[in-house]
């Protein structure tokens, strides 16, 4: 019995399903997901203490390719060196983007990418049009691995006294990537509480994710504008670092007012230690997920303002995650502008489009409601876990920070499974993983009259 021939809507339609970049981000990182997973859970991966189950495994997994940090067991006590390298190039697809690396690929073997892969690249780089995304992608990767290997080699300075020059080189090497991509990772159980009083390693990590998270063409942008090459700085360049600048100085300033006479964190630190400790822990929920102060020792008003700038997280087209700057920045504008009565969102002598003001709406709602969802999930599956610690592990994961409270091992198994999930709809964004569940597209053929509603 032969199928009837379909007409040239249904064939329309069938590409376009094709077409739909979403869908194939989201089987992509959940392939290098489960990938990872396998390999972590092979007896080469883990050292003979370590007690590693599948559901720990497909954890740390997502943990890595969605370069957040959170972890069930230590990363380096935990896993052989071979388990280390599978979660530092997990780490390294993750924030490059798996459809990065298949591209990556395409350029080695010579092979031609097609116009429905420039279509997903786009849509995974964030690019605003599908002409030029292949050499944006030759930029994020040499914008990447310079960044990596000049923070490799600073870093090796301070670790190659301390193992030596080729173990020395592994850890800066480590370190580097897992900074860079925002994710996390450290290679010492305390993170990096034992380099309080180094503020050359500090800082040089805290260089390492900022310039990660502010993202390649802001990057760029600003250093052609610095250079003279560029006659200005893009509005999305300004928003970006204005809003990334006042987040910093804020963090570092309430960080200090919070946490300076509190013994357990700042309070036993000379002055210099206190600021340079104060601006890496301002700068890491910005969802780099290093921490050189003992969070579960902190203040519970710090606690509360780092959920808040876990939240925001980084800028778009980067490696970081959160709702981004420029969807924090467009929201609260906005809802100025229309508190002093004005119908369209200006910035720097710029309108800013109202599709775009509603796209930044709907990802700060959608990601708010998701959180919320998996928090009452939370206190229903870990009700002896302090709240505030849950909801600071939950928003941690959504923004793919990986700060925690050190609660992570202590969560039921439905409870990291709410983890993993936040950690993946975090690393794709709200948006994209609701479009990712949708079967088919609809077409608006009839235009409603509009009729006012009353708000507020």
């Amino acid at each position: 019995m032969q199928s009837e021939p379909q007409g040239p809507v249904e064939n329309r339609r069938r590409a376009r399903r094709a077409l739909q970049p979403a869908r194939v981000i989201a089987i992509a990182f959940l392939s290098a997901i489960v990938i990872g997973a396998l390999l972590l859970l092979l007896p080469i991966s883990t050292t003979s203490e370590a007690q590693l189950d599948p559901l720990g495994a497909l954890f740390t997994a997502t943990s890595a390719v969605c370069v957040t940090g959170l972890i069930v067991i230590d990363t380096g006590s935990g896993f052989t060196r071979f388990g280390q390298v599978v979660i530092l190039a997990l780490i390294q697809i993750g924030g490059l983007g798996v459809l990065s690396l298949g591209s990556v690929l395409a350029f080695v073997v010579r092979r031609r990418i097609s116009f429905r892969e420039r279509l997903r690249l786009r849509a995974e780089l964030n690019a605003l049009q599908v002409g030029g995304v292949v050499r944006l992608l030759r930029g994020v990767l040499l914008f990447t691995f310079a960044f990596e290997l000049i923070g490799t080699l600073l870093l090796w300075i301070r670790f190659w006294p301390l193992y030596g020059w080729s173990e020395g080189l592994y850890y800066a090497a480590f370190h580097a990537v897992s900074a860079f991509n925002n994710a996390g990772f450290a290679l010492y159980p305390d993170s990096l509480i034992r380099f309080a009083n180094d503020p050359f390693l500090l800082l040089t990590i805290a260089a390492l994710f900022i310039i990660g998270g502010l993202g390649f063409l802001v990057f760029v942008n600003y250093a052609f504008y610095l250079a003279g090459l560029s006659s200005r700085l893009t509005l999305h360049a300004r928003i970006v670092l204005l809003t990334s600048g006042a987040l910093l100085l804020l963090g570092t300033i309430l960080i200090l007012l919070f946490e300076w006479n509190n013994s357990a964190t700042l309070g036993t630190f000379s002055p210099a230690a206190k600021f340079v400790n104060a601006f890496f822990q301002a700068a890491t929920p910005r969802t780099a997920g290093f921490n050189s102060l003992d969070y579960a020792s902190m203040t519970e008003v710090s606690l509360f303002f780092t959920i808040l700038l876990m939240f925001v997280g980084a800028s778009p087209a980067s490696t970081g995650g959160g709702i981004k700057t420029v969807t924090a920045f467009v929201v609260l504008l906005s809802a100025i502008s229309e508190v002093r009565g004005k119908n369209e969102l200006e910035v720097f002598g710029r309108r800013v489009p109202s599709n775009i003001v509603l796209k930044a709406g709907t990802v700060a709602l959608f990601s708010f409601l998701f959180i919320a969802g998996a928090l009452l999930v939370l206190a229903l599956t870990d009700p002896g876990l302090r709240f505030l610690d849950v909801a600071f592990e939950a928003f941690s994961a959504f923004g793919t920070v990986g700060l925690s409270t050190g609660i992570t091992a202590q969560l039921s198994d439905l409870g990291k499974l709410a983890i993993i999930l936040l950690m993946y709809v975090g690393r794709l964004g709200p948006t994209t993983f609701a479009l990712a569940l949708v079967t088919q597209e609809r077409e608006d053929r009839v235009r409603y009259p509009a009729e006012e509603v009353i708000i507020g």
